[in-house]
Formats: C-alpha cells, sequence, structure tokens
C-alpha cells in the first residue's frame, strides 16, 4: 500500500508564504513522477506543478516565479514552496504522484493525498 499526505497548508495573508511538505509512504519501488494539484472553492482541480524524476518541471503559468517545486528523493519526499501568495490562490492542495510498487508491478499508479489547505486573505 502507497500513501501520500500533505502538511504545511494553513491560513496566511496576501504576500505571505508557506510550504507544503509531501510524504509518500508504504511499498514504493520508484517514484516517476510527484508534484501537486489544486482546486479552488467552485472551480475544477488544476496543475500547479509536477516534477517527473529525470525530467523538467511543469508548471502553470498563474504560479511561475512563484511558487517552487522541490524533491528529496531519498526520503521520497516533495516540496511546494510558495511565495507572494494571492487571494486566487486559495484552495485545497492535493500531493499527487505515480508511484511503481515493485520492480516486477510495471508501470506506476497515480495516487493522491487527501488535501491541504490553504486560505490567503486580502
Amino acid at each position: 500500500q502507497v500513501q501520500l499526505v500533505e502538511s504545511g497548508g494553513g491560513l496566511v495573508q496576501a504576500g505571505g508564504s508557506l510550504r507544503l511538505s509531501c510524504t509518500a509512504s508504504g511499498s514504493i519501488f520508484r517514484i516517476n513522477a510527484m508534484g501537486w494539484y489544486r482546486q479552488a472553492p467552485g472551480k475544477e482541480r488544476e496543475l500547479v506543478a509536477m516534477h517527473p524524476t529525470g525530467g523538467s518541471i511543469n508548471s502553470a503559468d498563474s504560479v511561475k516565479g512563484r511558487f517552487t517545486i522541490s524533491r528529496d528523493n531519498a526520503r521520497n519526499m516533495g516540496y511546494l514552496e510558495m511565495y507572494n501568495l494571492k487571494p486566487e490562490d486559495t484552495g485545497v492542495y492535493y500531493c499527487n504522484a505515480n508511484i511503481q510498487q515493485y520492480s516486477w508491478s510495471g508501470l506506476g499508479m497515480n495516487y493522491w493525498g487527501k488535501g491541504t489547505l490553504v486560505t490567503v486573505t486580502s
């Protein structure tokens, strides 16, 4: 079994910063990609940033220059550092990862955390 757990959400004023963490645990042979989505109230879930292992980072235009994604592969962790937060950044942030559990299990599967709420006030 694989679990993703986010932490670091909270209430912050516009212009402030937050650092989100995602910890993957369980049976993990390889993490193929790890990143973040978010869902604002009344809107569809959208990509924030995704880091394929060994590949380039994909990020939404709305967060480029303000958010930084990073990974600690040895600890199966991912981070999202958010700067100059805006009210429109408010939403539930979800960790997402494509994980192959065993060497014999083939292509990985997508896993989701339960989300952490980020609220940015004006």
